[in-house]
């Protein structure tokens, strides 16, 4: 079997692009074809990176098209190789500090991973979505459970200095992996057993286990009058989450898709837009990849969406 195959994708119709560079992605992909070798929307390039976000640097493999991103695997690499790629390029100039690899690192690759039948090396991500889509392991809704309290979170959007977040966060002691790491909040995540939907009892908010595809603010807005209109699990009072609503669903472990939050919610949207506003200008996110609140423009490269609503009491 080969790489792709044990990917679960047909080798005739992939290849890595060796020279692709994180560096090249926002021009090739979030402007709708900035290269013109993209010919159409569903076109996948696959390519490995460094992401050094995390306490140590990681080798990936990203499956990449147009307003589409994932990561398909991690590969354990030499640590020293790693560590000496990302010392030769500086500081990136990237917020999520992603690295291109280096001759000796694709060497290795082609060595010890593409080339060989042997997948010690690679952990893979992809299959995890579509095993775990029915299978919550989570309690269903309506079971007999015990009284767990209620925390109520700020559903009212809001506009942020810089300055301010870190005193919402702790105010409503939310996990944050920067600002709060001592965040004490417990949500208590219960299987609505439709498939598209799982319900927080503490916060009282239900949460769409998947979302949107990486889009501006305006587009995502309109997706989401879209799926209110279509009364997506039964509703048309979706929206996006607040600061405080959207940090409720941090963890503080990694799950097996290499997000910090439940795996029972969708690995497509790394990080999700929230309702919040930055002063003087800009969104509020919150990053599953490195568990904390950020900002950034609502247009270049924008962000993904994923709704929750108010359950009423």
């Amino acid at each position: 079997m080969g790489f792709f195959e044990k990917l679960g994708i047909e080798s005739s119709k992939a290849s890595i692009d060796w020279e692709l560079k994180p560096s090249d992605t926002f021009g090739m992909f979030e402007s709708w074809g900035g290269k013109e070798r993209i010919r159409h929307k569903s076109e996948r390039f696959y390519y490995f990176f460094i992401d050094n976000n995390g306490e140590k640097p990681e080798l990936l493999l990203m499956e990449r098209g147009i307003k589409y991103a994932r990561v398909l695997a991690v590969i354990d690499a030499p640590r020293k190789m790693l560590n000496q790629c990302v010392k030769s390029q500086g500081k990136t100039m990237s917020i999520d500090k992603s690295y291109a690899i280096d001759d000796g690192i694709r060497k290795w690759l082609e060595d010890n991973v593409v080339e060989t039948s042997d997948f010690s090396n690679v952990r893979i991500l992809i299959n995890v979505d579509n095993e775990n889509k029915l299978d919550t392991g989570l309690p269903i809704l309506g079971e007999s459970l015990p009284d767990l309290g209620k925390h109520k979170l700020r559903s009212k959007a809001d506009l942020f200095e810089i300055e301010d977040i870190n005193s919402v966060v702790r105010a409503a002691d939310l996990y944050d992996s920067e600002i709060n790491p001592g965040g004490s909040y417990q949500k208590h995540l219960v299987d609505n057993g439709d498939g598209l939907v799982v319900t927080d009892l503490v916060s009282g908010l239900m949460w769409q286990r998947e979302g949107s595809d990486i889009n501006s603010i305006r587009t995502v807005l309109n997706w989401i009058e879209d799926l209110n209109t279509k009364r997506f699990g039964g509703y048309d009072d979706w929206r996006l989450p607040t600061i405080d609503e959207g940090l409720s669903l941090l963890e503080k472990t990694k799950n097996s898709k290499g997000l910090y939050v439940h795996h029972c919610f969708s690995a497509e949207q790394p990080f999700i837009f929230t309702s919040d506003q930055r002063k003087p200008g800009g969104y509020w996110y919150i990053d599953f990849t490195q568990a904390r609140v950020y900002w950034a423009s609502g247009f270049n490269p924008g962000g993904f969406g994923r709704v929750c609503r108010s359950v009423t009491n």
